[in-house]
């Protein structure tokens, strides 16, 4: 039998060298944990899969499917179009106005919902503003890391040591009860990428700008240079209906169909606004006369979403966008007004803590669907499958950390080089090596692997548990060093035409400040 306490550090290196690599999906790596933790006689079976169960995990799952509703309902694009009205401010204004819109965004929804809104609208931005797209797009990942630690909501991080605070013998956090330590660092984080952004990031060209499919004024834009037909995109694009672009799939039942612009399709009744054969060269090669179809032309077609959709799905054709992330892109679509309500219902049941957290997410869900905002399939698609597995898998070993002895070691451990007298400097550990270790493994696998460690430094003290939970969701936010430090930060690499290195220069001095709010501030507003 092997020591459950080597197997534990044996299972966690061998995770945590196979999140740095990459090079094993992160799903099959957490999915590894808990098998080995059993195999190895460290957990019984149902403790190693208990994570899946975990009210935390599915609340976080319903967070997404918030996120989604979001997005298709348009509330997020007219966040973006407000912003993107700013690049009249100059750079210092628009930067500004887009690190703190970024960072509300995400305090709402997601970081990664957030960056991937509002990444068109900084590239957009920033070229009427005249300013290249990597003196913006690192300001905005980092931003909303740091938006992340307004509300409760923000990560998934924030969740977490939430409940392992009420579990460990301390009080679950209120919902904008993180802002006390997330609105000033925000503050800061703004005044620090104004001041210093753009001195310390490079004036680079891109490799590859953002997809137009964001905004529909540039994909009308494109469709009118590829059809050479007359296009209106506030005509095209309402709330209850858009226009997608599709391809006659090679053994389609439409071949040989002739077809005409006003035309309407065989089945979902679509209006045909223009079409173009597959061997016409782009400019000037639309046909208004009649056409019989063969593989490979190109057809707009327009009418209500929802039929849309399912026509896009059919096997006839090949839709060369989503459509559904062409009606995210119409500000304030169909069901906005209810996707609002429902997101101020949650935010003040969640506000007052008179429901459980993971109540008030099935709640919202059920309500989006019933309300007729989103469907089933949708929301299901919308769930972040890899995160929501990531968290449900390493939650185990967070308890085997406790049940092993791993924690009262590396605790104990580190306690030798900082002794007793001092709580802060316990603190400055445990957050100086949280910092690192969450620069090249997620911060929620980080976060669950020392907050056993913060629970066991908080016990042989005799302190409170609640500064050890926030220090750890504070450091766990400041993802600034490395591109892999977060996916939001993978996410601006090549829109920015970014290299490895470049995070550092703006992100050190970031990652300090969260490191001495975590270490100084934090204490003060949750004392030991």
């Amino acid at each position: 039998m092997i020591d459950p306490l080597v197997a534990t550090f044996a299972i966690l290196a061998l995770a945590v060298l196979g999140f740095a690599t990459n090079r094993i999906p992160l799903v099959i790596v957490a999915m590894f944990v808990p098998v080995a933790l059993w195999a190895t006689g460290v957990l019984p079976l149902g403790e190693a899969l208990s994570g899946f169960s975990d009210p935390v995990v599915l609340f976080i799952a319903t967070l997404f499917v918030l996120s989604e509703a979001l997005a298709t309902t348009g509330i997020t694009a007219w966040i973006g179009m407000q912003l993107e009205r700013c690049s009249t401010l100059g750079r210092t204004g628009l930067l500004a106005t887009m690190v703190g819109g970024t960072a509300l965004l995400a305090a709402v929804i997601s970081i990664n919902g957030a960056v991937a809104a509002l990444l068109p609208v900084a590239v957009v931005a920033a070229a009427r503003a005249g300013v290249v797209p990597s003196k913006m797009l690192i300001p905005v990942a980092f931003a909303a890391s740091a938006g992340s630690m307004l509300t409760l909501t923000g990560t998934p991080v924030n969740v977490i040591v939430s409940e392992l605070a009420a579990e460990s013998g301390g009080r679950e956090f209120g919902y904008f009860e993180f802002a006390l330590v997330g609105l000033p660092l925000v503050l800061v984080t703004m005044l620090l990428v104004v001041t210093l952004g753009d001195r310390l990031l490079p004036e680079r060209a891109p490799e590859r700008l953002v997809d137009v499919a964001g905004d529909p004024h540039e994909r009308v834009r494109s469709w009118q240079e590829s059809y050479a037909a007359e296009l209106d995109a506030g005509r095209l694009f309402t709330d209850s209906a858009g226009v997608v672009e599709v391809l006659i799939a090679p053994r389609s039942t439409l071949i040989g169909r002739r077809v005409s612009p006003g035309m309407t399709t065989r089945d979902e009744n679509l209006v045909v606004v223009a079409l173009r054969r597959a061997t016409d060269t782009p400019s000037g090669s639309s046909s208004s006369a009649p056409l019989p179809l063969q593989a490979g032309d190109s057809v707009l077609v327009r009418g209500p979403w929802d039929a849309l959709h399912r026509y896009t799905q059919s096997p006839d054709v090949i839709a060369v966008e989503a459509s559904q992330s062409l009606q995210r892109s119409v500000p304030l679509g169909a069901g906005w007004k209810r996707c609002l309500g429902v997101l101020v219902a949650a935010i003040a049941l969640l506000a007052t803590g008179a429901v459980p957290p993971v109540v008030v997410g099935l709640l919202a869900a059920g309500a989006l669907v019933l309300l007729r905002v989103i469907t089933v399939p949708q929301g299901l698609r919308a769930v972040s499958w890899d995160t929501v597995i990531l968290i449900a898998a390493l939650i185990p070993l967070s308890a085997a950390f406790v049940s092993s002895g791993a924690a009262d070691m590396l605790a104990e451990l580190l306690m030798r080089f900082t002794g007793s007298a001092s709580p802060h400097l316990a603190l400055l550990a445990l957050c100086a090596l949280t910092l690192v270790l969450g620069q090249f493994i997620s911060n929620v696998a980080t976060v669950l692997v020392m907050a056993p460690v913060a629970v066991s430094f908080a016990q042989t003290l005799d302190v409170s548990v609640q500064p050890f939970m926030m220090a750890l969701a504070v450091v766990g936010a400041a993802a600034f060093l490395t591109p892999i430090a977060t996916p939001v930060n993978l996410m601006v690499l090549q829109p920015g035409g970014y290299r490895f290195g470049d995070y550092w220069r703006l992100g050190l001095p970031l990652a300090l400040l969260f490191l001495v709010a975590a270490v100084w501030y934090v204490p003060v507003v949750w004392p030991f």
